[in-house]
């Protein structure tokens, strides 16, 4: 069943005024936005199942099925993509502010394994971005007390995971650091003298080995809407705290519809894992320099998961010129850009330049107070 399928869409409606039932962060459960009332939701912490990557079953119907009827929109302006639920409206995009937005057929979204509620609210996340902008340095004094008015949404974004197992095998050169005396002339007030000095050389030697690895959830941001340097930033999610996906976490919130395909993630995936590889395989080499490294690895048993983290989305204007920040709405870590104040940066730059200035001059003074002791002497 595709999001756009409402045969057996799920909704939450309140028990006492049959008002819509949405998510709360705070108590964790369903709330009615007019009566207040709450509903609990059953905390299901099974271990998400991991899907083959190179399983050809994923068009199944049951890894399409949301269990809440969904409804694709698309901005005009950026090429975002969102899911929110049927019925509900949008005038704007979450990705940059645009009022373009407009309804579209899904043909299908793999949906989530597992899902992080929202844990920091609204306001707790105003709160943070405020104390997180007053720490950054070069901002507008104006700006940097003012309390600033924020676009914030709510929106779920989405993760894939990898599993692997690798075997490597490499070659190499490694250098090992002697030492021997050695003796030499020099020139000293205008005569030549021979002084004795420790000279370092490598004498290198090869090296062949194998390494086994197993990686657990590289964590892949399935978003190509963002800032990938923000987005990066929030990467500190617990994701011990996940949870199976359950389709009241979703309910009055925003979830991105997946822009990175499984084999873009993996091909991200495997460049970290080879990263990770050739720091630990030159870790196991040792020596103190290695040179001529040839590593050659095989991946196994690949498996993943579609997960959904939760983010507030913020967009603000200072001096008719757009900014942009995250929140993680699981720790409140804060990543953005502030406007700069020229004059702070110049004022500093100068100060820098005067510094190197001064230790110039310092060492300048004490090459001339060494060349008159040796003449003197």
């Amino acid at each position: 069943m595709s999001t756009s399928t409402s045969s057996t869409a799920i909704r939450f409606p309140c028990a006492g005024c049959a008002g819509p039932m949405v998510f709360d962060s705070e108590s964790q459960n369903l709330k009615c936005r007019y009566c207040g009332a709450e509903r609990s939701i059953d905390n299901v912490m099974e271990q998400p199942q991991e899907h083959p990557f190179d399983n050809e079953g994923d068009n199944l119907e049951a890894l399409h099925d949301w269990g809440t009827e969904q409804q694709l929109i698309h901005c005009e302006t950026c090429g975002g993509e969102t899911l929110i639920p049927a019925g509900q409206t949008t005038s704007q995009c979450v990705f940059c502010g645009s009022p373009k937005v407009l309804p579209q057929a899904d043909s299908g979204s793999i949906r989530p394994e597992s899902v992080i509620p929202f844990q920091i609210s609204r306001d707790e996340a105003l709160s943070s971005f405020s104390a997180w902008k007053k720490k950054r340095w070069f901002l507008p004094g104006a700006f940097k007390k003012q309390n600033v008015n924020s676009e914030l949404n709510s929106i779920y974004i989405p993760y894939w995971t990898y599993d692997t197992d690798t075997y490597s095998v490499y070659t190499a050169e490694v250098g090992i650091y002697h030492y021997r005396t050695v003796t030499r002339t020099r020139v000293v007030n205008g005569k030549s003298e021979t002084y004795t000095a420790t000279e370092r050389y490598t004498v290198w030697h090869p090296t062949r080995g194998d390494y086994d690895r197993s990686f657990d959830d590289l964590l892949i941001p399935a978003s190509g809407h963002y800032d990938s340097g923000l987005l990066g930033k929030l990467g500190d999610f617990e994701l011990s705290e996940l949870r199976t996906y359950q389709p009241e976490y979703l309910s009055g919130y925003i979830s991105e519809r997946y822009s990175v395909s499984r084999e873009q993630g993996w091909e991200e995936a495997r460049e970290i894992a080879d990263d990770t590889l050739k720091s630990e395989i030159k870790q196991v080499i040792g020596g103190d320099e290695i040179r001529n490294l040839n590593i050659r690895t095989s991946y196994d048993d690949i498996t993943y998961k579609h997960l959904l983290l939760p983010v507030w989305n913020a967009n603000y204007t200072y001096k008719s010129k757009s900014y942009y920040y995250m929140v993680n709405g699981q720790t409140g870590t804060v990543s953005g850009h502030v406007p700069r104040s020229a004059v702070k940066i110049t004022l500093f730059t100068l100060l820098c330049i005067g510094i190197a200035g001064l230790v110039v001059l310092f060492i300048l003074s004490q090459q001339d107070t060494s060349v008159q002791e040796s003449l003197i002497r």
